[in-house]
């Protein structure tokens, strides 16, 4: 039975050593990924909007359960109430609506209500300007999206693009527009200390511009 040698010894142990140094070093590094994501799912508030399929329910009420997708002007057709306008709300904000408008019409005294997203409606926001691959891209359900990662995904801002002033258009729910100024090259690089710049969210709808720089 063959033994190992003292030298074999030493250079095994330090391999394991460098292995243990690598772990350590790395570890911080995936906590944190993992951290942001779950931060990003946390963080995330969905806002009712055009094509929501849901689900709408009173405590005890079974006959007033309502399965409906919200309509172009963002309302649904409930049992007593006729049409309620729900889009642009959180889900918390329609239940509430939904409740008062039982309890005004005097149809329940103190309903509970329930109300679940069966099925979301595709999430699209638009990139064009001097970004290396224009279009619409998918939103993901049920977790936030940067600005700075959606540029990212498409292929980044070309050589020629003015990535210190991007313009990102965004409706309203009261149907007027507004338009955002977002220095992403400093987001990217890492320079900015903006946090409304670092984190800015996109929501469905959203036209994003990267404009030709002046050379």
């Amino acid at each position: 039975m063959s033994q190992s040698s003292p030298v074999q010894f030493v250079l095994g142990r330090a391999l394991l050593l460098a292995l243990l140094a690598i772990t350590l070093a790395f570890a911080p590094r995936l906590l944190r990924a993992e951290n942001s994501g779950a931060a990003q799912e946390k963080n995330y508030t969905h806002t009712l909007t055009l094509a929501d399929r849901l689900r709408i329910s009173v405590y005890q009420e079974d006959d007033l359960t309502t399965l409906a997708r919200l309509d172009a002007r963002g309302h649904v057709n409930l049992p007593l109430l006729g049409e309620i306008k729900l889009g642009g709300l959180t889900v918390s904000e329609a239940q509430l609506v939904v409740k008062n408008a039982y309890i005004e019409g005097r149809f329940l005294r103190n309903p509970q209500v329930t109300i679940s997203v069966e099925e979301y409606a595709i999430r699209e926001v638009s990139v064009s300007g001097q970004v290396r691959s224009p279009g619409r891209y998918q939103l993901p359900n049920e977790s936030t999206y940067t600005l700075a990662e959606l540029i990212t995904k498409a292929g980044g801002i070309s050589d020629v693009g003015k990535g210190s002033a991007v313009l990102v258009t965004r409706i309203l729910p009261d149907g007027s527009k507004k338009v955002f100024t977002v220095d992403v090259d400093s987001i990217i690089k890492g320079k900015t200390g903006h946090k409304a710049d670092d984190n800015f969210l996109l929501q469905t709808g959203d036209n994003v511009y990267v404009p030709e720089r002046l050379i």
